[in-house]
């Protein structure tokens, strides 16, 4: 027994992959959403890629700028924060035991 192979319009197939791109929605969110197995809809939307020339807009610099002050931010976080759980163990190691 096998199943009857579904068919979607190519407009069903292309508004969704314009959700997955336009929202911040997984692939796999939309997928069930609608119905749809995800490594089907992962094909469809590199197909709608291909044929649209990618959804990605280049960065600008002003974009790279910000970017690269993010991560520069996100580093310093990092340090600090690996800096406070070395401190907050050696704290807990020096308690006064009476």
């Amino acid at each position: 027994m096998s199943a009857s192979r579904r068919r979607f319009s190519q407009e069903f197939k292309d508004e969704l992959c314009q959700e997955v791109i336009t929202t911040s929605k997984t692939i796999k969110d939309v997928a069930v959403a609608y119905g749809v197995g995800p490594e089907t809809l992962r094909n469809w939307l590199n197909k709608y890629r291909q044929a649209h020339g990618g959804t990605e807009t280049e960065v600008t610099l002003d974009e790279r700028a910000r970017l690269k002050e993010l991560e520069r931010e996100n580093s310093e976080l990092r340090a600090e924060t690996a800096f406070l759980k070395k401190a907050a163990l050696d704290s807990n190691r020096q308690c006064n035991r009476a």
